[in-house]
């Protein structure tokens, strides 16, 4: 199994002296494209003020430009421990055992928008670009890189993905057709059974799936599977629309 998972918009600073190696992140296809996204935005940062307003950053936000800046020699960590937030400090890889952040390291990517998908434990430095971003001289980042990304999954020789993307990140890496996969919603029941749809617990759903999952580090290979897991373990899924799962919540 392979899950997906979106990035956060916050994020732990520093790291270790070791800078961004590109050809040391997961799905190695992805490095041109990666290059090319990295240079786009290195060089954006180069003028504030041009930055701030392609970025759609604040005033308390502009001093993430100089973090685009530096992403090549920047400090890095781990992605699982970089990202901060409701889905990630649910996770609280940093407080996992071993073998719980090797199963990350093995069974888990990450949806950024510069790097494409990562490793859990690919290292990587702080940025700040969305989804839905355009930098000059490059498509959105949805022509960037859905065709590479899809590609790059059909590789990997992933039996079953369980998709906790945003759907803005999914669509900067669509599942191949010929991987099995399901789409995760988490909803919770209102009066007459009605779903709805959650935010806050959304985020904090998944990711104390995830915390759960790297814990029993169980065998999925289909939906049946995660579904009988996730009886014995306490969850609740339900079949949602086409390719979609519902986690109740």
């Amino acid at each position: 199994m392979l899950i997906l998972l979106p990035p956060s918009e916050t994020k732990h600073p520093g790291g270790s002296g070791h800078p961004l190696d590109l050809a040391s992140l997961a799905l190695p296809e992805l490095t041109s494209a990666r290059e090319s996204v990295i240079a786009a935005l290195v060089d954006l940062s180069s003028d504030e003020e041009h930055a701030a307003r392609v970025l759609k950053l604040s005033a308390r936000q502009r001093h993430e430009i100089a973090a685009n800046a530096a992403l090549r020699d920047a400090p890095t960590m781990a992605a699982v421990d970089r990202y901060t937030g409701v889905l990630y400090d649910a996770l609280g890889a940093q407080t996992l055992e071993a073998p719980a952040r090797r199963w990350l390291g093995a069974h888990v990517l990450i949806q950024s928008a510069p790097f494409g998908p990562v490793g859990a434990l690919d290292r990587i430095p702080p940025y700040r670009l969305a989804a839905g971003a355009t930098l000059p001289g490059l498509p959105p980042l949805r022509r960037v890189w859905a065709a590479a990304v899809e590609d790059a999954l059909s590789r990997t020789g992933a039996g079953f993905i369980l998709d906790l993307r945003s759907e803005a990140y999914a669509a900067l890496g669509p599942i191949p057709d010929s991987i099995r996969s399901t789409y995760v919603r988490v909803v919770t029941e209102g009066e007459g059974g009605v779903s709805r749809a959650l935010n806050h617990f959304n985020k904090h759903a998944k990711g104390a799936l995830v915390r759960d999952l790297a814990q029993t580090r169980p065998r999925i290979s289909q939906v049946g599977a995660l579904a009988a897991w996730a009886d014995a373990a306490g969850w609740r899924f339900r079949e949602g629309a086409v390719g979609e799962t519902e986690l109740l919540v």
